[in-house]
């Protein structure tokens, strides 16, 4: 089940990166996955499917945004994104 409230915020969250191009990578990864072939809306879904577990993981172990963390699942979309769906 979608929640799409949460789904409308996170794709917020990666507007928000995109227009402040912080991280850089989030910007660069929405480009990438375009030139793959991907439309811009699967692409910020993509984006955010890490976003959204990088929050999970933040709250879970009350620790810190670990932006190389983050930045680094970035760069292994989109076989990151379906191999989480498998």
């Amino acid at each position: 089940m979608v929640n799409y409230r949460l789904k409308a915020l996170i794709m917020e969250v990666v507007e928000n990166q995109l227009k402040m191009n912080d991280p850089k990578r989030t910007k660069a990864t929405l480009m990438r996955l375009k030139s793959l072939g991907y439309s811009e809306q699967m692409s910020k879904e993509m984006i955010g499917s890490v976003l959204i577990e990088e929050m999970y993981y933040i709250l879970k172990e009350k620790t810190h945004f670990n932006e190389k963390k983050y930045c680094e699942k970035l760069s292994l979309l989109p076989d990151y994104y379906f191999k989480k769906k498998d």
